[in-house]
């Protein structure tokens, strides 16, 4: 079976890092990816997408993106429950990201020179994505 994920988009804010009990980093964010298509307006529209990454992944993802920031991700989709305050069960779908790839550069040019000599150009165990900008949805 296959469960297997790739996205390009922007992050709707900055990522929310955490840490579980035992320590483990946890990162949340959104990504907004646009779709193939117009909708009724003429506009294009942009899904939203829940997503969540651990351990060191999630350490250097929010230290080096930001909110607005370009990045192709790519991972699997998750699903899981949980019991809320009310007693309501409550199910998620989430995008469990493996490896992340920043797609352009940082635009304060004060610290461009340093930010760009310190940050390798991907991270995650696979070969950087190559993706011609005809490939991108937006």
């Amino acid at each position: 079976m296959i469960n297997n994920v790739v996205l390009i988009g922007r992050l709707t804010r900055d990522p929310e890092l955490r840490y579980t009990p035992s320590n483990v980093a946890v990162a949340t964010f959104n990504l907004a990816v646009n779709r193939n298509f117009k909708g009724a307006n003429g506009e294009r529209e942009a899904d939203f997408i829940n997503c969540i990454m651990w351990r060191k992944q999630a350490e250097n993802f929010a230290n080096w993106v930001k909110k607005g920031a370009l990045v192709g991700i790519t991972g699997r989709i998750q699903t899981r429950s949980y019991d809320n305050q009310q007693g309501q069960r409550v199910y998620v779908t989430e995008v469990v990201a493996e490896n992340f790839q920043t797609l352009e550069k940082k635009d304060n040019s004060a610290n461009q020179s340093s930010m760009e000599n310190q940050m390798p150009p991907s991270y995650g165990q696979g070969e950087p994505m190559d993706i011609s900008d005809d490939d991108l949805p937006f």
